[in-house]
């Protein structure tokens, strides 16, 4: 947990604060579940999840962004079996289905259980620390998992995602059969869709003038070098430990649609350009969404990805 610090300015003289974890792992795991949404993107689902046969109890389930099952396992201080455990819970997750997308149904409603994408499990461990073995063994596992490393200073908790593997390159993805919000899906995205073509069909049918574009796009979401890509059934999506950008490909109209994570009021909306998403079951991330079909939008809509990659 060494290498982030902490300073509390006073009169211009800065003063380290002393970082630490929490006294039991129980406060951090209450801590998180009670934020899950705000902390980790996750919709929380429930706490201490018995698994039957497999004898043990799932930290925290949820289901991400993406409408991804998610498996939580908390370490208040190092690593230790923390991966070992969430991997196993893994197994038992993959075999009961019908089970998790009852919970789902329970606690989030019909229109969310019948998104849960099952091409793309996840884990999620957050520990004071992970060790390089942890990292290697996990390039190795090749399933979808991040590793966040937490630390306390004084009331402040910082979250930073020490490593993330994104699963097996040729991991199938499940299409979804409606909007993570349930709501229905507006016909314009499933034309841009096309049904079951996948935005990666979308990217390489494109003239070469929008792949360039997509080629400036992506150097801006990922320049701050903490961002990765992560290719699903219907977008792109770039996150740190939670989302900050979707974007959506339409070669007809030779539009990159980009999903950000920005307050829509904050924003002087222009017709075609940006759009007020909220409430009408727009499939991607955040509540804004931004057209881009040349470089002076890109340019345009520049400080507005930033924006939505800094609040990530």
């Amino acid at each position: 947990m060494g290498d982030l610090k902490a300073f509390r300015v006073d009169g211009g003289r800065v003063v380290e604060m002393a970082g630490s974890s929490v006294a039991l792992e129980r406060e951090l795991q209450s801590l998180v579940e009670a934020n899950m949404t705000t902390m980790l993107g996750i919709r929380f689902l429930a706490s201490e999840y018995e698994t039957g046969r497999h004898r043990g109890r799932i930290d925290s389930l949820g289901l991400d962004e993406t409408g991804a099952p998610v498996i939580v396992e908390y370490k208040r201080s190092r690593d230790k079996e923390v991966v070992t455990q969430a991997l196993s819970y893994l197994a038992w997750l993959t075999d009961n289905r019908a089970e998790f997308e009852g919970l789902v149904r329970e606690r989030l409603g019909a229109g969310a259980a019948g998104s849960v994408d099952w091409g793309r499990p996840r884990i999620v461990c957050v520990a004071g620390g992970f060790t390089p073995h942890t990292v290697v063994a996990l390039e190795v596992i090749r399933q979808r998992i991040d590793l966040v490393a937490y630390r306390v200073f004084e009331d402040v908790v910082t979250l930073r995602l020490a490593a993330s593997f994104t699963g097996p390159p040729g991991a199938p993805v499940v299409p979804r059969s409606r909007a993570v919000s349930g709501l229905p899906v507006p016909v314009e995205d499933l034309a841009a869709s096309g049904g079951a073509k996948t935005v990666r069909q979308y990217l390489d049918a494109s003239p070469q003038g929008l792949k360039d574009l997509f080629g400036d796009l992506e150097e801006v979401l990922l320049e701050s070098g903490s961002v990765q890509r992560e290719t699903l059934q219907h977008y792109i999506a770039y996150r740190r430990i939670k989302n900050v950008a979707s974007v959506k490909v339409q070669p007809r109209k030779q539009t990159l649609v980009v999903g950000l994570k920005v307050d829509p009021d904050s924003v002087e909306l222009v017709e075609g350009f940006t759009r007020d998403v909220r409430g009408i079951g727009f499939v991607g991330t955040g509540e804004l969404e931004v057209r881009i079909r040349s470089r002076a939008d890109l340019e345009r809509a520049g400080d507005l990805i930033r924006q939505s990659v800094e609040a990530g």
